[in-house]
């Protein structure tokens, strides 16, 4: 096998772990926070929906976990499915900021080279709305999520 192409299938495998491996401890995550009595306001606790490129109309489920961290800091973990197959979970810190309505939160990750690099992210929270816009080099779409179901594991 070529030394290009061995490369290129570690790097797909050692991708392949860490997609498997950080989407695993999400789920686990997700079913503890479910045992937990579901903030009935704020921005910490479960939220699910779906995320969509206006680039190219990608789409698909998303959930997050959201926790607070520090001094208006809270910590983001996102779920994704793409084609109902492939799935992907990252953390993101946000920088939280209460207003009238509810909260407002900015923050960016950079996701490495094979997930699209430097990511930014723009958003709200208004009662059990979550909205984000997210932009990268070679994407830009939005996320939208609401509290989920109690009885949703």
């Amino acid at each position: 096998m070529p030394r290009s192409t061995a490369r290129l299938t570690l790097a797909a495998l050692v991708l392949l772990v860490m997609c498997v491996s950080g989407c695993s401890r999400f789920h686990g995550a997700w079913k503890r926070a479910a045992e937990a009595p579901a903030p009935t306001s704020g921005l910490e606790g479960r939220w699910e929906g779906v995320w969509v490129s206006d680039h190219n109309g990608h789409h698909g489920r998303l959930r997050c976990l959201v926790t607070h961290q520090s001094n208006g800091v809270y910590q983001a973990w996102f779920h994704a499915k793409f084609q109902k197959i492939f799935s992907f979970a990252y953390k993101v810190p946000i920088q939280v900021e209460a207003t009238a309505d509810g909260y407002r939160f900015h923050g960016q990750e950079d996701l490495g080279t094979m997930a699209g690099g430097l990511y930014t992210y723009d958003g709200s929270v208004e009662g059990t709305n979550f909205f984000s816009t997210y932009k990268a080099k070679y994407d830009y779409g939005t996320f939208r999520m609401g509290r989920p179901a109690p009885s949703d594991p």
